[in-house]
């Protein structure tokens, strides 16, 4: 059974579609899974051990998309089903240039507000005619053995301004349980200059133990690194969906965005803060307002107080 699947284009939605995934498996247990996407997407799941082939999509760079996309897919051969996660025209095109006997392409079933999760796999069941729940995320990266409990945080989110709490917060915070932790910061190349903010506050409050991987690691190394952490406190983003697959224990800090449809999935050890407003959530990439009151009104203390809280469970086995 070959099958091509294209992968959703962000690194939040790739972690969130690997319940379904794993129910395509669960259906087709011998299948040979061709992966097209992003350098993320296919980054992110390609150690999945039915994982035979992954194919960059590079068609954006192309002056005419659509007859790079033609040639990239065709050359990929014939399968026995293709599916993809995307709802964008392109995604169309995809599926028609493909060699399948069988296509779908991913839709909401549902008006309601729920989890993205659920999304993806309502549209595995509809597609294959199956009845199958959505389990937990699945990463195949070997996680990071840290030698000390290690704190990470995550000061960007890829989606927009909107939704990132403050370099100096977070300085604030990392300070604080720098006695308990050593600290990662974290960040892809566009967040570094967030990230190096931060190093620079705790470096010149002669905080030592901290590392900066803003823009240093690949996705592998991110999951792996992420997969280690005893803690994590971070934006709505991609990161905070790694971190819910390996169950860390994880504070979320949520603004602008929807928490019932992108917080962490089946993670126990998961807290959220946020502060409901009437403009929230707005989803909007810069705040409209100009205010960013939605992640000004999430305070250091509170943050100190959620982990505490979370840390102290942890170790009396309450969750």
């Amino acid at each position: 059974m070959r099958i091509l699947i294209e992968l959703p284009t962000w690194l939040g939605d790739s972690v969130m579609a690997t319940p379904a995934v794993e129910n395509i498996v669960k259906t087709y247990p011998d299948a040979k899974l061709t992966l097209f996407g992003s350098f993320v997407s296919i980054s992110t799941l390609k150690n999945h051990p039915n994982v035979e082939k992954i194919v960059l999509d590079n068609s954006k760079s192309a002056k005419f998309r659509f007859i790079r996309l033609f040639k990239i897919v065709k050359s990929l051969g014939e399968f026995d089903l293709t599916l993809s996660f995307r709802r964008v025209f392109f995604s169309k095109l995809f599926l028609f240039f493909s060699s399948s006997k069988r296509k779908f392409r991913y839709k909401r079933y549902s008006k309601k507000q729920i989890h993205q999760v659920k999304r993806y796999n309502d549209f595995i069941n509809k597609s294959l005619d199956v009845n199958l729940d959505a389990h937990e995320l699945k990463l195949y990266h070997k996680p990071k053995k840290f030698k000390k409990p290690t704190l990470g945080i995550n000061p960007g989110a890829t989606y927009g301004s909107a939704k990132q709490w403050f370099p100096k917060r977070f300085a604030k915070v990392a300070k604080s349980l720098s006695s308990l932790y050593d600290i990662i910061i974290f960040g892809s190349e566009s967040e570094k200059d967030i990230a190096d903010d931060i190093e620079k506050i705790l470096i010149d409050e002669g905080i030592k133990n901290i590392s900066n991987l803003a823009g240093k690691t690949t996705i592998q190394e991110l999951c792996e690194n992420i997969g280690g952490l005893s803690m994590f406190i971070t934006a709505d983003s991609g990161p905070m969906h790694i971190a819910s697959a390996y169950k860390i224990p994880t504070i979320c800090l949520f603004g602008p965005t929807k928490h019932i449809e992108t917080s962490q999935w089946e993670n126990r050890h998961s807290k959220i803060i946020r502060h409901e407003l009437k403009c929230s959530p707005c989803m909007k990439r810069e705040c409209p307002l100009k205010t960013n009151e939605c992640m000004e009104l999430i305070l250091v203390d509170e943050v100190l107080k959620e982990e505490k809280n979370l840390r102290n469970a942890i170790m009396a086995k309450k969750i």
